[in-house]
């Protein structure tokens, strides 16, 4: 970067160089965990998004004609560059939103393991076929859609954008990428990483700002795809829009999702998942399973147990790696989940542990602690309502096909868990889950597989073997004999 402080760029990463951003306004970053200024950004406006856009379709052609085997060798050195980088993003990233740093390092050990998997595809991506029809024959094509919008989340910014940008350019897309406005230094990287794969300029861009920014990017005409994760709200304006000009969308939304504990549960086993798969990331990722559903014969020594386990874990500084829960990412999100505590309580939920008070001793920074409500009922908000932050609800059924129902007592059917000693007794629950993914004693979310949501959670899948098939348009040519 061309700025003296890397923590203020005035420049936006357009046609393969840093370029002076047109608008002149910025957005405040500010640390989460002492509530102390990091720097700015650009907020960017619509001469901005025009100009990467513009780039972006100009790069468009000379993309596309590669193979996808010579695309694929670009996301190889791509993933190098980002291994070689993965220190430097980690220590961004907690720095800009507050994930514990043991967290980032496993995030950003990964993320090249995605282009890698990606770039492995490129022979499923076969631009043309010939198939014998009744009166001659058919070409099927397969054609990059074009210009494809990224914007991405904060919680785990590089992961999420590289599961759009890697299939987005073995298809021979090129993309203009907005990241979160509270995770955008980080991106500033993954474009030098771009430029060190030797990627041709113009076919990753890059434009920071806030709503407004986004949304402009979204209406461009030139703009002929979106993909997309974030709030249920943005996708459904997102979703509008696209669905005005007929533009092809990829929605990854929200969750309220039901971890589901078998009478047969392994406490024991089940320890780690409280963190892994209920809570990851003090509960700021949208398939947690924050949602506990306990057999009621087992319910008193459940709640005991998960409460003990939430009162053993260390909440505070994040760039500490015995740090289990960090602060929230900003003040209002550190409203949102301590209001929706209250909300809870007035409801009639009892606390078990936690609250909206600060933890003992943090006296700065958007902390709350790890919060445990019992005798909820499913049509409580806290129940129905994605929280986003470190709170768990559990509550009791007496029979399976009652937990079953519980679960599926939701708009969002984003993820799932069933945990249990008897790995096909789960696997015959999980399949009764109305939900996208559903881990068995897991919540790994390999990328091998498809991922993505049911009802409110979203439209379209990511990661997976057919990945690069949301960002083709497919030509079918019939021939007479």
């Amino acid at each position: 970067m061309t700025d003296e402080n890397t923590h203020n760029p005035t420049d936006l990463y357009i046609g393969g160089r840093l370029q002076a951003a047109h608008s002149t306004a910025r957005i405040p970053l500010v640390n989460p965990a002492t509530e102390e200024p990091i720097g700015s950004i650009v907020d960017g406006d619509e001469v901005d998004v025009d100009v990467a856009v513009r780039a972006a379709g100009t790069a468009a052609d000379g993309w596309a004609a590669l193979a996808p085997a010579e695309r694929a060798q670009y996301l190889l050195k791509l993933a190098d560059a980002l291994e070689e980088r993965a220190e430097e993003l980690s220590q961004l990233v907690t720095l800009q939103n507050g994930t514990p740093i043991n967290v980032t390092r496993a995030h950003h050990s990964a993320v090249p393991r995605e282009y890698r998997y990606f770039a492995s595809l490129a022979d499923r991506v076969i631009p043309e076929e010939l198939i014998t029809t009744a009166g001659g024959d058919a070409l099927v094509r397969r054609l990059p859609i074009g210009v494809v919008a990224i914007i991405a989340p904060w919680n785990g910014p590089q992961a999420l954008v590289g599961r759009k940008l890697a299939p987005a350019l073995l298809a021979g897309c090129t993309v203009v990428i907005k990241p979160a406005a509270e995770t955008s230094l980080d991106a500033y990287v993954l474009l030098e990483a771009v430029a060190a794969a030797g990627i041709p300029d113009g076919v990753v861009n890059l434009v920071t700002g806030g709503r407004e920014t986004g949304a402009a990017l979204v209406a461009h005409r030139g703009v002929r795809k979106v993909a997309f994760t974030g709030s249920t709200r943005a996708g459904v304006a997102i979703g509008e829009e696209c669905a005005r000009q007929f533009k092809r969308v990829t929605l990854e939304l929200g969750g309220k999702s039901a971890g589901i504990l078998l009478d047969d549960v392994d406490l024991e086993a089940f320890r780690p998942w409280i963190f892994g798969a209920c809570l990851p990331q003090s509960g700021q990722v949208c398939r947690a399973l924050t949602r506990i559903l306990a057999p009621a014969a087992r319910y008193e020594e459940i709640v005991s147990f998960i409460a003990d386990a939430l009162s053993s874990a260390t909440i505070g500084d994040p760039t500490q790696t015995t740090t289990l829960f960090g602060p929230l990412v900003n003040a209002t999100q550190y409203e949102r989940v301590t209001s929706y505590i209250r909300i809870g309580l007035d409801e009639g939920a009892k606390l078990v542990i936690g609250g909206a008070e600060r933890p003992e001793g943090l006296d700065r920074g958007y902390y709350v602690s790890p919060t445990l409500l019992r005798d909820v009922t499913n049509d409580m908000r806290v129940n129905q309502e994605e929280i986003f932050g470190p709170v768990l609800t559990i509550m009791p059924y007496e029979t399976v096909d009652e937990a079953v129902a519980i679960a599926n007592d939701s708009e969002y059917g984003l993820s799932g868990g069933v945990f249990s000693t008897d790995r096909e007794r789960a696997t015959a629950v999980a399949r009764r889950i109305e939900a996208g993914s559903i881990g068995v004693n897991t919540s790994a979310m390999p990328m091998e597989a498809p991922f993505g949501g049911f009802k409110k959670s979203g439209i379209g899948r990511e990661m997976g073997p057919n990945a690069a098939d949301a960002y083709l348009e497919y030509q079918t040519i019939y021939r007479a004999r």
